[in-house]
């Protein structure tokens, strides 16, 4: 019988730039993770660890970012912030800027946010490289469990958000059954399982927006686990080539 195992661990104190957060990762784990484990990441604690924060009083917006705000009835310097953000604005719709952002995620806002940023007046971004992050959390944490960094995204056509994988290190993010056969023979042509994905839904079932809980364990995905770092979550993103709606 199959069996995933997903646990928060503890809650970590207030993360900042330049904290050493694979220590506070392992203090909170009890130590308890290593080889074959699955440590799924919120990337907020990333990108304050990493200095990938903004105080608004600092940015001065600029002709576009004024005009967008007055558009959509946003404050100009959140909105320059996202399009500094962004290598593309594709809509702003309904105080909604759907981006692609430098790494190549489409996603509202290009990813900055507010919540749990630690103060008011500030916002966090994504990480500059989430793979980068997750791999170089991965190489000092003992036994190198695969490491996922996970941002909630929305999905076209449903509502609600599920968090999903930007950073990947040590875990095959797809997992491919194009070509092979389901349980009556039929063959497969277009079955390409997420599994980053699928593994940052699960932690965030496990862990409340508002529990300074931002790390879970995942067990039960060893067979996913690589000795390599792999391509990382960039594997993920379907090439603007195969993009049928943006």
């Amino acid at each position: 019988m199959s069996r995933i195992e997903a646990v928060a661990l503890d809650p970590l104190p207030e993360v900042a730039a330049g904290d050493d957060l694979a220590s506070l990762l392992l203090a909170a784990a009890g130590g308890d993770v290593g080889d074959g484990d699955v440590l799924v990441v919120a990337h907020k604690v990333v990108s304050k660890a990493e200095g990938a924060v903004v105080d608004l009083d600092s940015v001065e917006p600029g002709e576009r970012a004024l005009q967008l705000a007055a558009d959509q009835g946003k404050d100009a310097r959140h909105i320059q912030v996202v399009l500094d953000q962004s290598a593309e604005i594709m809509r702003a719709e309904r105080g909604v800027l759907i981006c692609r952002t430098h790494h190549g995620f489409v996603c509202a806002n290009a990813g900055v946010d507010a919540s749990n940023a630690g103060r008011a007046e500030r916002l966090v971004t994504l990480p500059r490289d989430p793979d980068a992050s997750a791999r170089a959390l991965r190489a000092v944490l003992p036994g190198r469990p695969a490491v996922v960094i996970s941002d909630s995204f929305g999905r076209a056509w449903r509502h609600g958000q599920v968090d999903v994988a930007v950073g990947v290190a040590g875990l095959a993010p797809l997992e491919d059954w194009r070509g092979r056969h389901d349980a009556w023979g039929r063959e497969l042509h277009a079955t390409w399982i997420a599994i980053a994905d699928q593994a940052a839904g699960a932690a965030d079932l496990v862990r409340g927006k508002d529990s300074r809980v931002p790390a879970v364990r995942i067990r039960g995905l060893e067979r996913f686990v690589t000795a390599d770092d792999g391509p990382g979550a960039q594997a993920l993103l379907r090439g603007r080539d195969e993009d049928l709606f943006t």
